[in-house]
């Protein structure tokens, strides 16, 4: 391995620390190095505070001329956000070189950051093990470059592909370790949806219990607003954090009735068919700043993103039960482009990953 390509896997062991906390942001590690050592790493710690690169200077000190600086992603240069941008102060301190592994997507940054150390007389490298960088940054990438967040569809079935016995009937699949996994998974999201048939018939927290991170906010498809007000999503300590999609024709009395209970209502157009668009709802949830959603059912749900093929990847969490009998996630018949991407065993149970434009 060289030596780049070392410092650079520091830079994304770094930056993954800030999972679940710097959305919109990305995931940022930096590492300085002078004379083959390591004299400061820093990393984005959270939405809002310094960056990685101001946090490996502030590290390496007076030392830090003539080094050379390693980070995952371009930094910045525009002055359209909460921190200063990165590029004058790495100018600033006389750093000799910057290694890169992804030009930053976004178009106040994108190649303009490299053109102005290049300008100023510092060496640059880019694409240092760059889809590992992609793979780290997947969110931020698709959010900074469609405005939409990235939506992974998470399934537990049976092995005769079932999600439940009935509508009605919360059925039980997986096993504990799968259970842990989807809590901290929740956690690196920044959304989790379902749709109202899920919350009538389960009733669950959608909150993060077997890890000790962040909750993901709470998106609640509900066409006909017709959640009970006694849901577990809306006695939460933090209603806020509860996005309810509803139709533009629902009672006022029932929204007033959970705005009065802190939950976000959000009132959309429907089709023919009395649905709401996902894709109007993704972008909604795109302008709160969301860059990722979880999106964890039930079959209608499924169906709907399926159907209009606004998903990035799918999660399959399979168990070794058979129903025999019950609901399917969805037709796979319309499954279109995707490729098993991952498979690992749980538990009792398998993890698949699909994912969509793997040569992308």
């Amino acid at each position: 391995m060289s030596d780049h390509s070392k410092y650079i896997k520091r830079c994304f062991v770094l930056a993954k620390k800030g999972k679940g906390l710097v959305a919109p942001n990305p995931l940022v590690g930096a590492v300085i190095v002078k004379n083959s050592k390591v004299i400061g790493e820093g990393f984005h710690k959270k939405h809002g505070s310094a960056h990685a690169e101001v946090n490996a200077i502030k590290k390496a000190g007076k030392n830090v001329i003539g080094s050379t600086l390693y980070c995952n992603l371009e930094p910045c240069c525009h002055t359209n956000k909460q921190t200063p941008p990165c590029v004058p102060l790495i100018i600033e301190k006389k750093i000799k070189r910057v290694v890169i592994s992804n030009l930053d997507p976004n178009k106040e940054v994108n190649g303009k950051g490299v053109k102005q150390l290049k300008e100023s007389g510092i060496e640059v490298t880019t694409g240092i093990l760059e889809d590992e960088g992609k793979e780290l940054n997947k969110f931020y990438f698709k959010y900074a470059k469609e405005k939409l967040p990235y939506v992974t569809v998470k399934v537990a079935q049976s092995t005769d592909g079932k999600i439940s016995i009935s509508k009605k009937e919360q059925t039980w699949l997986t096993g504990k370790q799968s259970i842990k996994y989807v809590h901290k998974l929740r956690s690196e999201y920044d959304a989790v949806l379902v749709g109202a048939g899920t919350i009538k018939t389960d009733n669950p927290q959608l909150t993060v219990r077997e890890a000790k991170d962040r909750n993901p906010i709470r998106v609640i498809i509900d066409g006909k607003l017709s959640i009970p007000i006694s849901s577990k999503v809306i006695e939460c300590p933090d209603p806020q954090n509860t996005f309810i999609f509803t139709s533009k024709t629902v009672s006022e009395r029932k929204a007033k009735q959970l705005s009065k209970k802190g939950v976000r209502i959000f009132r959309l157009r429907t089709s023919a068919k009395n649905q709401i668009s996902i894709k109007s709802i993704l972008k909604v949830v795109a302008k709160q700043k969301i860059t990722s959603v979880l999106v964890e059912g039930g079959s209608e749900i499924f169906n709907q993103f399926v159907d209009k093929n606004l998903f990035d990847e799918i999660i399959i969490l399979q168990s070794p039960k058979i129903l025999r009998r019950g609901i399917s996630a969805f037709n796979p018949k319309k499954l279109r482009g995707i490729q098993l991407s991952s498979t690992e065993k749980i538990g009792k149970d398998i993890k698949f990953i699909y994912r969509k434009n793997l040569s992308d």
